[in-house]
């Protein structure tokens, strides 16, 4: 069995007047993440991380900004996307561990369907997938609440 390890990280303002999404999740809370698609942080992470243990570039690359198409996107739709690419290599994503960094809301009650509603995009069993929530112990941008940062290692396999 051949294996690849991947690192995804990616950070988004928050701002009052969007929706918080969060591993796929709307998360009640009043700021919401400020992007060109819905800025779900842990799901770019995620993304990312396929994307690099893949050697495919990142997100950036195939989701830019720039274009029109992906304003404001499903983070789901485009997780798909990449799990779908990496898939036609022959690879399969083995698990999955990431964490949230952000001092509001409080993720705890979320965890348990973020864990099922990622598991279900990758295409994997939820025991595969870990999702963590850190304060940032009031320092720094997340510390201030103006931003939700997030980092994913993803395993990849082929049989």
């Amino acid at each position: 069995m051949s294996m690849r390890i991947g690192f995804g990280y990616d950070s988004h303002r928050l701002v009052e007047g969007r929706p918080f999404m969060l591993g796929g999740m709307l998360i009640p809370h009043h700021k919401g993440g400020l992007g060109h698609s819905d800025a779900d942080a842990l799901l770019h992470a995620i993304t990312d991380a396929i994307l690099g243990a893949a050697a495919l570039g990142d997100i950036g690359t195939h989701f830019p900004d720039t274009d029109p198409v992906w304003k404001d996107a499903d983070s789901k739709l485009l997780l798909k996307h990449v799990v779908g690419l990496v898939r036609q290599k022959g690879w399969t994503v083995g698990n999955v561990d990431c964490t949230a960094v952000l001092e509001q809301p409080k993720l705890r009650p979320h965890v348990d369907a973020m864990r099922t509603t990622i598991a279900a995009l990758l295409g994997t069993g939820v025991e595969a997938v870990s999702v963590k929530a850190k304060t940032n112990e009031k320092m720094g941008f997340t510390g201030r609440e103006e931003g939700v940062c997030a980092y994913a290692a993803v395993l990849l396999e082929r049989a």
